[in-house]
């Protein structure tokens, strides 16, 4: 059993896929943040979808040996399965619109426009 960073992000991609999660991003965020390597967001079709797609998701992390948590209360909008390296967000996509994080993280000084 292994816990490389790409075995990690392999394990959460597979995971996703198989419990049918909606429009999987990934996106590698080292350039920006010492929190983890990659964000990984996808959006669930419930919330029964998005407890269950995450549970998933850390039974199968477990499963292949690497260390997660789960945040986020069963039935809520937005559950996080955090395995240190790669952090998964499975949430509405009301919420997912909201919060725009594949907008946040891909962001970065040289992008950003200026009012001056």
């Amino acid at each position: 059993m292994t816990d490389s960073i790409e075995n990690v992000k392999k394990t959460a991609l597979k995971s996703l896929e198989n419990m049918k999660a909606k429009d999987i991003v990934c996106l590698d965020v080292k350039p920006l943040t010492s929190m983890a390597d990659f964000m990984i967001v996808a959006s669930g079709t419930s919330k029964r979808h998005i407890t269950a797609v995450a549970e998933n998701v850390y039974i199968d992390a477990k499963h292949e040996g690497i260390k997660a948590s789960m945040e986020g209360e069963p039935g809520s909008d937005w559950v996080l399965v955090d395995m240190f390296d790669v952090i998964v967000h499975i949430m509405t996509p009301d919420t997912r619109k909201f919060y725009d994080l594949e907008k946040l993280w891909t962001m970065s000084p040289d992008n950003n426009e200026s009012n001056d």
